[in-house]
């Protein structure tokens, strides 16, 4: 992996920035193109319900489950 990338976005209106490494901005693109959404609807979706939690590290764990029921589907 190399370093994290900044990227601005807008959730709910308000722009903030999210920095992830290329990696999960690109598995992020997928998961956003699976779901039928752009990359800010999808991080809107993950900021939702988040809680507390950081919203990089939210994004990094959605993308994580993404691929794990990927797996269990496949059996």
């Amino acid at each position: 992996m190399t370093g994290l990338i900044k990227h601005s976005v807008v959730i709910a209106g308000h722009r903030t920035s999210v920095s992830l490494e290329p990696e999960f901005w690109d598995a992020l693109q997928a998961l956003a193109t699976s779901n039928g959404h752009s990359v800010n609807a999808e991080i809107s979706r993950i900021d939702a319900g988040r809680g507390q939690q950081n919203l990089s590290s939210a994004i990094r764990l959605a993308i994580l489950r993404d691929y794990q029921a990927r797996l269990d589907a496949q059996g």
